[in-house]
């Protein structure tokens, strides 16, 4: 009999190997169908932008029958269904029509996942990190397998590869179990609203966002900017693997951090340390040594980022809010601001030549959240 641990770590690993397979090569895939940056821009834009309809739209259907685990199941079946498209499908709308319609599916079943994993959490403080460092481990394998898979065998094993992943994880959701005791999610609207209306969820808000736009050359040209500096292509796996190793750590290590840092000074450090990793990978990115650096800050540039978030909404929104919450954090955060970021990325990259000024610009941005975050009120997030 598989416990609740197993069947939740199983859904994580999966959904984040789908993210491990997108983030660094859905460009790669791009620019082998002959897109240049602008184009790969537009269209990774549209692929994020979705998730600021896609979170909110399923989380409705999930408060709406109060069948959260069908809505997760669903969603895994036409993500990977709209996913086979690629097969079939050439130039840039009709690319981008699959994209959408995938990201739509997709990125809805995340805030379930976090529901469902944030509701158990409540037995042991531990839960939720220890869960969660299985996405870590899905996103590493994936992105090392994918990158050298693609390097031998070309871009279009990206659809391939995808596939598998995807069936893998329609596969981990038939085997999770709903939580017991569904919410009224009518109750407490006007609670609900004064709290979005707050300012300090504004503050983490906004914040958020231009973290997450900061991380548009990132998340759009990683791949590409490691071979346009002449670094060797297994540089982008490995790389990728540092940054998720101390991810991983960072999970495990949460509950001593949290012990001993309050959820303000975390969300402070990590605005503060992304805004010098992207200052390094602009200036001194040739340096391999550097780059190892940059991936290691990445530590704080999400996990600890994520789960002061994760602590933030918890403690913020009531239990029965909680679903709306995550889908409007993940469409509003995540959404907007992945969209906007890969945009403005796709026009300052000017295929390779404006690689120091894109990163630049995602400096500034992080710092400008950094800024905004120490306007939070300390004393309302003190762990």
């Amino acid at each position: 009999m598989l416990s609740n641990f197993v069947r939740l770590s199983n859904g994580y690993f999966w959904y984040f190997a789908v993210l491990g397979l997108a983030m660094p090569f859905l460009a790669v895939f791009l620019e082998g169908r002959g897109f240049n940056s602008r184009q790969i821009g537009e269209l990774l834009a549209i692929f994020t932008a979705t998730k600021i309809i896609g979170p909110s739209f399923w989380a409705f259907f999930a408060d709406k029958t109060g069948k959260q685990l069908v809505v997760i199941q669903v969603a895994s079946t036409l993500a990977m269904v709209s996913f086979f498209g690629l097969f079939f499908v050439d130039g840039y709308w009709p690319i981008a029509v699959v994209l959408a319609l995938f990201s739509l599916f997709w990125t809805g079943m995340l805030p379930q996942l976090e529901v469902l994993t944030l509701h158990s959490m409540r037995k042991s403080a531990k839960f939720y990190a220890r869960i969660r460092l299985w996405g870590s481990l899905g996103f590493i394998a994936l992105a090392v397998i994918a990158g050298e898979v693609m390097a031998s065998h070309g871009s279009e094993t990206f659809i391939l590869l995808g596939l598998v992943v995807l069936i893998g994880l329609w596969l981990s959701t038939l085997l999770m179990r709903d939580k017991k005791g569904q919410s009224d999610s009518g109750a407490n609207a006007n609670s609900m609203l004064s709290l979005l209306m707050s300012r300090n969820f504004i503050l983490f808000f906004v914040a958020g966002l231009l973290l997450q736009v900061s991380f548009g050359p990132y998340y759009s040209f990683f791949a590409l900017y490691i071979r346009d500096l002449g670094h060797p292509s297994y540089a982008v796996g490995l790389l990728i693997g540092v940054s998720v190793v101390v991810e991983v750590a960072t999970f495990i290590l949460a509950g001593r951090i949290f012990k001993r840092f309050s959820v303000y000074h975390i969300l402070v450090f990590s605005f503060l340390t992304t805004a010098l990793r992207w200052l390094l990978m602009g200036y001194w990115g040739e340096h391999i040594a550097l780059l190892v650096v940059t991936q290691l800050i990445h530590a704080a540039s999400y996990a600890l980022y994520h789960s002061a978030s994760m602590q933030f909404i918890q403690h913020h929104f009531l239990a029965n809010q909680q679903n709306r919450a995550q889908a409007l954090y993940i469409s509003g955060v995540y959404g907007v601001g992945g969209a906007i970021g890969a945009y403005a990325a796709g026009l300052l990259w000017l295929d390779g030549d404006g690689l120091t000024q894109t990163h630049v610009a995602a400096a500034i941005t992080a710092l400008l959240a950094g800024v905004i975050s120490l306007g939070l009120n300390q004393k309302q997030l003190a762990s």
